[in-house]
C-alpha cells in the first residue's frame, strides 16, 4: 500500500502550526481530515486556503472521535490541539491539565479502540524548563517551570507507557519559537491575544499598536537582550511529515527537537522587521520578566540526521519577511 493513499487526522489543524503542517501534508500527497474546536482555529482559512474536510469538535468527546474513526479510513494522527499560553498556564492550570493531558488521554484511547497505532506529537522545548547547557540536545533534563510545560512532558510520558504495554508509535517534536507565515502570503499567524515577538514588533509597524516592549536589556548577551531560537513554521510543517513518513515505515518511537539551531536576540529581530518593513520601530525598555532564561537555542542534529530535515528558511529576515507579507494581508483593510 502505497503510504501516499493515506488519511490523516490534524487535530488543531485551524490552528497556526497545524494549517502550515495540513499545507505540507497535502503538497505531499496526503488525504487530511481537521478536527478542530475553533477555540483559538480559523475556520476561514480551513475553506478558503486548506479546502480539507474540517469536523468542528474536541479531542475530549469521545463519542464523536469514535464516530470519526468509523467513517474515516485514518491511517495516523498528527495532534496540535492544545492550549499553549504559558500565562495563562499558571493562573488556571485545571485548563491546561484538562485539556492538554486529559484531552490528548481521550484521544489515544479512540486511536487505540480503532487500532489506529501512528501518532505525531507536538511537543514543545518548554518540558526542558530553564536551560543547564546550550544548545539543548534532546537528551538534556526535563524540568518544566509551568504548567504547559508540564502537561506536554505528561503526555510525552504517556506516550512513552502507551507504546510499551500497546505498541503504539510515536514521533514527539519538541519545538523552540515558531515564527513566519507560508510564503505564499496566505497562511500566518493570527492569535488573539498575541504574546509572540515577531508578530508584536510587526503589529507596531502595521500602526496597531504604539510601541514593542522589551523586557531586559541586561543579560549577559551581545546586545543585552534575550536570545531565542525561531523556527520558520513551513519548515516545523515539513519536518512534520518526515516525522510522520517515519513512522508509516515502521520506524520506533523517537523524540526530536525542531529548532533553527541558531539564536537571534530581541534587539535583531527588531532591526530585522525595521530593514523588511522599512519602518522605525518604536522601543520601551523594561525589567526582566521573572522565567526568561537569558538564551534558548536548540540543537536539531537529530532530526536533520535521522529524518533527513533540512530547514529552508534558516535566515530571520526570510521569517520576518514573510510574516510581513501575511500580516499585511490578513491586518489591513
Amino acid at each position: 500500500m502505497s503510504s501516499r493513499k493515506s488519511t490523516i487526522l490534524v487535530t488543531g489543524g485551524a490552528g497556526y502550526i497545524g494549517s502550515h503542517a495540513v499545507l505540507a501534508l497535502k503538497q505531499a500527497g496526503y488525504e487530511v481530515v481537521i478536527l478542530d474546536n475553533l477555540v483559538y482555529g480559523h475556520r476561514d482559512l480551513v475553506e478558503q486556503v486548506l479546502q480539507v474536510e474540517l469536523i468542528e469538535g474536541d479531542i475530549s468527546d469521545r463519542s464523536l472521535l469514535d464516530q470519526l474513526f468509523q467513517t474515516h479510513d485514518i491511517s495516523a494522527v498528527m495532534h496540535f490541539s492544545a492550549y499553549a499560553y504559558v500565562g495563562e498556564s499558571v493562573t488556571d492550570p485545571a485548563k491546561y491539565y484538562r485539556n492538554n493531558v486529559v484531552g490528548t488521554l481521550t484521544l489515544l484511547e479512540a486511536m487505540l479502540a480503532a487500532s489506529i497505532n501512528k501518532f505525531v506529537f507536538s511537543s514543545t522545548c518548554a518540558t526542558y524548563g530553564v536551560p543547564q547547557f546550550i544548545p539543548i540536545p534532546e537528551h538534556h533534563p526535563q524540568h518544566p517551570i509551568n504548567p504547559y510545560g508540564a502537561t506536554k512532558l505528561m503526555v510525552e510520558q504517556i506516550l512513552g507507557d502507551f507504546d510499551l504495554a500497546y505498541g503504539l508509535k510515536s514521533v514527539r517534536f519538541r519545538y523552540f519559537n515558531a515564527a513566519g507565515a507560508d510564503p505564499s502570503g496566505n497562511l500566518g499567524e493570527d492569535h488573539n491575544p498575541e504574546t509572540h515577538l515577531i508578530p508584536l514588533v510587526l503589529m507596531t509597524a502595521l500602526g496597531k499598536r504604539e510601541h514593542i516592549s522589551i523586557f531586559g536589556t541586561d543579560y549577559e548577551t551581545a546586545d543585552g537582550t534575550c536570545i531565542r531560537d525561531y523556527i520558520h513554521v513551513s519548515d516545523l510543517a515539513d519536518a512534520h511529515v518526515l516525522g510522520l513518513e517515519y513512522l508509516l515505515n515502521e520506524g520506533e518511537s523517537e523524540v526530536f527537537n525542531l529548532g533553527n539551531g541558531n539564536g537571534f536576540s530581541v534587539r535583531e529581530v527588531i532591526n530585522a522587521v525595521e530593514e523588511v518593513t522599512g519602518k522605525v520601530i518604536s522601543i520601551k525598555e523594561s525589567d526582566r520578566r521573572p522565567g526568561d532564561p537569558p538564551i534558548l537555542i536548540g540543537s536539531s542534529e537529530k532530526a536533520r540526521k535521522i529524518l533527513g530535515w533540512q530547514p529552508q528558511y534558516p535566515g530571520i529576515k526570510d521569517i520576518v519577511a514573510h510574516a510581513w507579507q501575511w500580516h499585511q494581508k490578513r491586518h489591513t483593510t
